[in-house]
């Protein structure tokens, strides 16, 4: 076992390297966060190394992941990296990276800043700690249903630790950020912790009185999010928990939570954008007719922004194998606009608008068609972009739940493209929404009647069912004793609908 590296260059420069797939982490999950050479680390170290690690897995590989399994993005003809993905034929070692770095990166990083922070009283980053380490935990868990938690991270004393269920592990989550919340958080940040608190600081001249306000409102997000994620298997439960936060006059997410630091240069680029262009030269990803389709039905300017141009050529969902003779428009179709300096969202201020629009509309808290409002006109402002007044974006008020559940749906589906793609899928799994269309998108009636709604991949190779998880990856099943027995990739998470 090599002993974790320690690092020793500034925060910033730290994570640049992270995020472009170079820095060099432990890839045992079970290496015990009393390690003599990890020790040695800062919380003021350990919490942004910790941060730069989750955004990198989930900005990069995890968004590729998420990009193409949301239909905004397929693979291009003219290169080969991402076709497993796109036809949903993946292999136990495509994975490895994402899952190593969240568990022995991110999620060691945070677990000792927490015990560090504790001892030393300092509560304003044990919350920060813990709200991160919720975050990287949930996404780990809707993307594989089970992970170690309870018995994680304890080092020889159990070097194969239990897998816990998924729901478990968000009960204890929200339990943590309570017990962080019930601590006196409130002493404002010194100038250089504020520093190194990337989301809502970093920058140097951000109020450090205001960003453990934000940190509270973070909180309350993700937790109103997971408790959404309950309602198809544990209704009862997501009913008190999203009432109780409201009960409690919760604040939430008014602003982005995410990393703005990236620039065009070495090792400080978005991590997408210096994995698929950069590095790859961006011939791999092209816009997919399924999300194309909506958007040029919606006349929506955010066209131009995810694709360069507001008339992009599009390829149909998984026609990734297809020779020039059969499909020229394919070999000239347009790639996503990612950029070098393009943030890394966690939950940004139009996706916390729409999930409290959501729990106004399930439970009548709040004002539905207010928050869907805010919504849309955030993501909007995301870029710069006055929303559409228009009957397009219009809440619908309908009587049917499912009729406001699907506006709300689709505008956050419309909003995560190029920022947290991931968010897209796990939002159809829960929700059904953008729907399964019954007609491929090369068929006449789909950009007609089925704009916007998810094809089955021409080179899919589940038998028409669509994916729902990740298989865990060799360096995890090679490891543990414990790791679950493989299942198929079509098969729900916890908390997911029935299979289609």
């Amino acid at each position: 076992m090599k002993n974790k590296n320690i690092r020793v260059k500034t925060i910033f420069i730290l994570a640049a390297t992270c995020l472009s797939f170079g820095c060099k982490k432990i890839t045992d999950i079970n290496i015990s966060p009393n390690d003599p050479a990890v020790e040695k680390g800062t919380v003021q170290v350990l919490f942004p190394s910790g941060v730069v690690s989750t955004a990198g897995s989930v900005g990069g590989e995890l968004d590729i992941i998420g990009g193409i399994w949301s239909q905004y993005w397929t693979q291009s003809p003219i290169a080969n990296q991402f076709k497993t993905i796109d036809a949903y034929n993946l292999q136990r070692q495509d994975f490895n990276r994402g899952y190593n770095e969240l568990f022995s990166g991110a999620l060691a990083d945070y677990q000792l800043a927490i015990t560090k922070a504790k001892a030393a009283k300092q509560f304003n980053f044990v919350l920060m700690c813990t709200v991160m380490k919720a975050y990287s935990y949930e996404v780990l868990v809707d993307l594989y249903d089970k992970v170690p938690y309870t018995e994680a991270f304890q080092g020889s004393a159990n070097l194969n630790p239990k897998f816990d269920d998924g729901f478990t592990i968000y009960k204890g989550l929200i339990a943590e950020i309570d017990a962080a919340l019930a601590a006196d958080y409130s002493a404002p940040l010194t100038a250089p912790d504020s520093k190194v608190d990337f989301l809502f600081g970093g920058d140097g001249v951000s109020v450090p009185d205001d960003q453990m306000d934000k940190w509270r409102q973070f909180a309350n997000t993700l937790k109103l999010k997971m408790y959404l994620r309950m309602v198809n298997t544990h209704a009862a439960e997501a009913q008190a928990g999203v009432r109780a936060l409201y009960t409690a006059n919760a604040d939430f997410l008014d602003v982005d939570a995410g990393l703005k630091i990236f620039k065009d240069g070495t090792d400080q680029r978005n991590p997408l954008y210096a994995y698929t262009v950069f590095n790859l030269g961006g011939n791999d990803l092209r816009a997919s007719n399924t999300f194309v389709s909506w958007l040029v039905a919606n006349n929506d300017p955010r066209t131009a922004i995810y694709f360069g141009t507001a008339n992009p050529t599009p390829m149909d969902q998984g026609f990734g194998s297809a020779t020039q003779a059969e499909h020229p428009s394919y070999y000239t179709s347009t790639a996503p606009n990612l950029k070098s300096a393009d943030p890394v969202y966690f939950i940004t201020k139009a996706e916390s608008h729409f999930l409290q629009a959501e729990a106004a509309l399930r439970y009548g808290v709040g004002n539905a068609a207010t928050e869907f409002d805010a919504g849309v006109t955030a993501a909007f402002a995301q870029y710069s972009l006055t929303a559409p007044n228009t009957l397009t974006y219009k809440y619908p008020n309908s009587p049917s739940l499912q009729a406001n559940l699907r506006a709300i749906i689709y505008q956050k589906w419309a909003s995560f493209p190029n920022s947290h793609a991931l968010e897209g899928f796990f939002d159809q799994q829960r929700t059904g929404y953008p729907e399964l269309s019954p007609v491929y998108s090369t068929d006449p009636d789909y950009t007609t009647k089925y704009p916007g709604q998810w094809v089955y991949p021409k080179n899919g190779v589940t038998g028409g069912r669509f994916p729902k998880r990740l298989v865990f990856p060799d360096s995890e099943r090679s490891r543990n004793s414990n790791t679950p027995p493989e299942v198929p990739i079509t098969t729900p998470v916890w908390w997911g609908q029935p299979n289609k």
